[in-house]
């Protein structure tokens, strides 16, 4: 197989999507707007299901590796009742390892190994039905030719108008991200109220949530429901303003829970969008989606871990195939819709209880996906 195929955006679908063809000695290649692996804050922790992620793993061949750099114990969720009750305290099993926790960048790197990104390529538009190929143009004015295009680039896609006119949606849901470090050293007794993986605290409209990483990382999560307008970015840009905006929102709430956001350096104000649960598109011939670009969902364990299995089972499927690769993505696609949809339905109908009127929602969703024992 040695057409042109070209990669946009270097996250989770794009690497993997790139690793399975490389491992299958099968030529790629991969943009990336940001301007190298480091650019940026990689982001949290995620959490790899056996049967999606830890399988896309497999596929590239690092799964292996993927077990030696992921934490188990990450798995344990604690919540808690506004007034620091514990309500549920679970922890996984010695031997557990359906979903360990990885921090992002350790992923990015773990996939990135031998695939060559071309970094600090900011595609503007991608263009199909040209005699040539699929033309990807460029922020600097040049323009590029693929047999195939992947569009692997996230929520604000520039390869998902070749295919479709929707655009994300906002969910009424908002988060604040901040973040703590050397938890264990500076806060202990935030380290023991997290324990080793996350705590979450559900209140009417509105959730706490602490997620520990590797190295006394901590990232915490304070959503609620409000008006797009209501926040804006330039908000974020005080940070005490913001953490005390945070703090009367939360005015109530027993005082370790607080100190969450107390203790919060930085702001980052994030509205959560998604596409419709059902997002789908008439075929076009030399152009195709992936993870986000195709289907953004929620933020509740399942985006990352489908954008790396369509990455992988698409270049699987591609590496493997002996006729006209677009026979081969059309059968992906409809492959895709069918499971991402499943997923898209569980996650939406999940922010809807996690984020709501009822905080016991939000406790009985828990125990329907962990049940108490």
């Amino acid at each position: 197989m040695r057409h042109r195929i070209g990669v946009i955006g270097g996250g989770p679908a794009g690497l993997a999507f790139a690793r399975v063809l490389h491992r299958h000695d099968c030529p790629v290649t991969v943009l990336e707007r940001e301007s190298g692996p480091d650019a940026r804050p990689p982001g949290g922790t995620l959490d790899l299901h056996e049967g999606l992620g830890q399988l896309a793993l497999d596929k590239a061949g690092v799964l292996a590796e993927f077990r030696a750099l992921s934490r188990p114990e990450g798995q344990a969720m604690r919540i808690l009742d506004t007034d620091g009750t514990v309500l549920r305290d679970w922890r996984p099993g010695p031997d557990d390892r359906a979903n360990p926790e990885i921090d992002r960048g350790q992923l990015r790197d773990l996939l990135l190994g031998p695939v060559d990104v071309r970094w600090g390529e900011h595609v503007t538009k991608v263009v199909p039905g040209g005699r040539d190929g699929v033309r990807v143009h460029l922020a600097d004015g040049r323009a590029e030719t693929f047999d195939l295009v992947v569009g692997a680039d996230g929520a604000r896609s520039r390869t998902r108008p070749a295919l479709s006119a929707v655009t994300p949606h906002y969910t009424g849901v908002t988060a604040v991200e901040t973040s703590l470090d050397d938890i264990d050293t500076r806060h202990p007794d935030l380290a023991r109220l997290i324990g080793d993986g996350s705590v979450a605290v559900y209140g009417v409209n509105r959730a706490l949530v602490a997620q520990r990483g590797s190295g006394g990382h901590v990232k915490v999560y304070a959503q609620f429901r409000a008006p797009l307008d209501r926040h804006t970015k330039r908000d974020t840009a005080d940070a005490g303003a913001v953490r005390s905006r945070l703090l009367a929102l939360f005015d109530g709430w027993a005082a370790p829970l607080l100190d969450l956001l107390r203790h919060g350096t930085e702001f980052v104000h994030r509205p959560l969008h998604a596409l419709p649960v059902a997002h789908t598109w008439a075929h076009v011939p030399g152009v195709t989606l992936l993870g986000d670009a195709a289907h953004l969902m929620p933020p509740l364990g399942a985006g990352a871990n489908l954008a790396l299995l369509e990455g992988a089972e698409l270049a699987e499927s591609l590496a493997a195939g002996t006729g006209d690769p677009d026979d081969t993505v059309r059968i992906f696609e409809e492959r895709m819709w069918t499971r991402a949809a499943k997923w898209a339905s569980f996650t939406t109908a999940g922010l809807e209880r996690l984020v709501s009127p009822d905080p016991a929602a939000a406790l009985a969703l828990f125990d329907r996906v962990q049940p108490p024992g």
